[in-house]
């Protein structure tokens, strides 16, 4: 660091690893992906990504290169020549980041003596066969050899190196590099505990409970003990510790015997979703694809006003309590009351859009956008037919300017043909609440709580739900649309988290213009509380759930939802704009001052 407190980068190499590098698995990959552009732009040649070799996504989106580094490029000879396989390229998203992968699994032939040390130097036995935790282990030796290497090279060159490591899966090689006393500064973000996810899943009071938790007894019961201390040792060896929210900090504390020394919250690459304050627009545009599924989905048994309808929607990891739907569905049942006594003109579909087992589509359903397709198909044919009758009669005409009977230019073939599709496609019974069938549909917990609440698209019913257990893509038989898009359509994100480290969701919608609810027990929701314009008015509804019941919380959901059906659509297009800018806050241009603040701590050890 130089007099002004800024780390000099050409005097420094920044490798950060994660297991999402190029390899996408969950939520940190979306973290690792959207900052490169803003850690390359900061770093330079100095920064570099590491990560496992998963040969189907290399293989779309990995460059194979050498990098003309001196570093870097001596250490891979070296490492090359003690047996590792390493590849050297760019990743292919924004930014193009040098990336190393390492193909672990050549390391396979190495467990029995990497888990054997693991147990003598850390106490941690690996007796119980993972196949996840073999290659979890296999990387973090090969990452072992490769910083121990990299650190020896950089120091000879007056270089001072930093090593990033994400989640305990990338982790593996701190306890290792601490105990040969490599000197390679490190920061670990953990972005959200192993045991919580756990406990927060089987314990409807886990805060209340947390601080009084045994993690040692709780990791057994749940037969990840080896995993939960891998994750510790990892906590406790790095330089820096760092995590993505006060909330997931408090859990920390609690559970991984470490608070931690810095906040590193969660950002966006937020010029991807840019597009020039077109966002009314492109609802409008998207939001006329979307209603193309909603006629084909309700309209054969019956109809609503689609300019009075309102489109929300939650999505993320099939997690019903952990991610909210629980509350949801209470809210939704209780909004369906609301909008009914107060005999509403409005309908409000509700999208759940998530991951779970399916066997198939539902032939009904997919029958049924095959029939509005064809309606689609004669009526086209129609008015083609009528337009060029029309013309021609007009421009024959000798002086009857009236407008003919339309019906007299439709062919009886057309006539018969529209009315027969009409006929099969009308049916007598509800429209579908799932839009798949289920593997384990008896004991699917959305389903059920559907069917106990009655809230199984009646006609009568205000709130409508389509629960679709897949992802949505321009593929998609069902929807025609990108998963951006379709968001885009919606007016309205629900994501009342009960545990969520940080989460995503809302803010990837409020980047796109789409007005979110959150909680105060996710980690978004926390931070943005302390954001001077996270308000209703920039489209950001926090639903209180620390120390609330669940139907305190419930209620507090459906009054955001109904004030929500309040607004003029003059308010909600303006909600829309603003909703645009509060996502800017999340840039990574303003978030990675804390990235650097971290790394500035790291660094001070060396002097």
């Amino acid at each position: 660091m130089n007099e002004n407190n800024t780390i000099e980068n050409e005097k420094h190499i920044l490798t950060e690893i994660a297991w999402e590098v190029c390899n996408q698995v969950g939520g940190i990959y979306t973290v690792i992906r959207s900052k490169v552009p803003t850690m390359v732009k900061n770093w330079g040649k100095n920064y570099f990504l590491i990560g496992p070799y998963a040969p189907k996504e290399a293989a779309t989106d990995f460059e194979e290169a050498e990098f003309g580094h001196d570093v870097i490029d001596e250490t891979l000879r070296i490492c090359r020549e003690k047996g590792l396989h390493i590849k050297s390229g760019y990743w292919l998203v924004s930014g193009r980041p040098q990336t190393l992968l390492f193909d672990h699994k050549s390391s396979f032939h190495q467990l029995g003596d990497i888990k054997y040390y693991y147990w003598q130097n850390h106490g941690i036995d690996f007796k119980n066969h993972d196949p996840l935790m073999d290659e979890v282990l296999a990387f973090g030796y090969m990452v072992h050899i490769f910083l121990s290497e990299m650190t020896r090279v950089a120091i000879d060159k007056k270089i001072k190196p930093l090593a990033h490591f994400h989640e305990w899966m990338a982790g593996s090689a701190i306890p290792n590099l601490r105990r040969d006393q490599v000197p390679l500064q490190t920061v670990f973000t953990t972005h959200a505990t192993l045991l919580g996810r756990y406990l927060a899943m089987n314990d409807p009071q886990f805060y209340d409970h947390l601080p009084f938790m045994d993690w040692h007894k709780e990791a057994v019961h749940f037969n990840v003990e080896a995993n939960v201390k891998l994750e510790r040792a990892c906590v406790h060896g790095a330089h820096v510790f760092t995590t993505v929210s006060e909330v997931t900090g408090k859990e920390c504390f609690h559970l991984l015997g470490r608070s931690p020394d810095k906040i590193l919250p969660n950002g966006l690459n937020i010029e991807r979703f840019s597009v020039l304050h077109e966002v009314q627009n492109l609802h409008h545009k998207y939001k006329q694809v979307l209603e193309q599924f909603i006629m084909g989905h309700f309209f054969k048994s019956y109809s609503f006003d689609l300019n009075k309808t309102l489109y929300f929607f939650t999505s993320g990891r099939f997690e019903y309590s952990n991610k909210g739907y629980d509350l949801t569905l209470e809210a939704l049942a209780r909004l369906n009351h609301r909008l009914k006594e107060a005999r509403s003109p409005l309908t409000v579909v509700m999208f759940f859009i998530t991951r779970q087992p399916i066997q198939s589509i539902n032939p009904e359903v997919l029958n049924a956008r095959a029939m509005l397709d064809k309606i689609n198909t004669n009526s086209n044919a129609i008015v083609e037919q009528i337009k060029n009758r029309l013309y021609r009669q007009a421009a024959s005409s000798k002086g009857d300017h009236k407008l003919p009977n339309l019906n007299d230019m439709v062919d009886d073939y057309w006539k018969l043909r529209h009315r027969r599709t009409i006929q099969a496609w009308k049916s007598g019974g509800l429209p579908p609440v799932v839009t798949h069938n289920l593997v384990d549909d008896a004991n699917d917990n959305i389903l059920n709580f559907l069917r106990t609440a009655n809230l199984i698209n009646h006609e009568s019913d205000k709130v409508k739900v389509v629960y679709h257990p897949d992802f949505i893509s321009s593929t998609n038989p069902l929807f025609g649309m990108e998963y951006d898009d379709f968001v885009r359509a919606c007016h309205l994100g629900v994501f009342p988290s009960y545990y969520e480290p940080w989460g995503y969701t809302p803010l990837e919608s409020l980047a796109r213009g789409v007005a979110s609810v959150t909680s105060d027990l996710s980690g978004f929701g926390d931070y943005m509380k302390n954001v001077s314009i996270g308000d209703k008015k920039h489209g950001m509804f926090i639903v209180k759930r620390a120390n609330k019941s669940f139907h305190e919380a419930a209620e507090e959901l459906t009054n955001v939802m109904w004030e929500f059906t309040q607004i003029t659509s003059r308010e909600r297009i303006d909600m829309r704009n603003q909703s645009e800018d509060l996502s800017e806050v999340f840039d990574w241009k303003n978030l990675y001052k804390a990235y650097e603040n971290s790394y500035k701590m790291a660094l001070e050890t060396y002097f």
